[in-house]
């Protein structure tokens, strides 16, 4: 009988220490994911500076590269249409 709760223990020792290893090693990934959600978004705000570095060296005729051209006088047109907008929302607002 002391053999059976010799080798019940251990079992019980053992997936206690699997589960514990398990537990660990989830802890540790989400540490990992967490850690390269950071890095990405970091990333993200630095190409947004980049963008609105290039946008403004635009603005100032210092952009060269048609393809950045093109890119920027989109944003310079959709800036447009966005400022029509707000005006319209403006007269909107003053007939009522």
């Amino acid at each position: 009988m002391a053999d059976f709760f010799k080798d019940m223990e251990k079992k019980v020792t053992d997936v206690v220490n699997e589960l514990s290893k398990k537990t660990g090693d989830t802890i540790e990934i989400q540490k990992i994911k967490s850690d390269i959600r950071s890095l990405q978004r970091a990333n993200n705000r630095d190409f947004l500076d980049i963008g609105r570095m290039v946008y403004e060296k635009f603005q100032d005729g210092e952009i060269r590269d048609t393809d950045y051209i093109t890119l920027c006088e989109s944003i310079e047109k959709r800036e447009e249409m966005i400022e029509h907008q707000k005006e319209e929302i403006q007269r909107i607002r003053e007939d009522i």
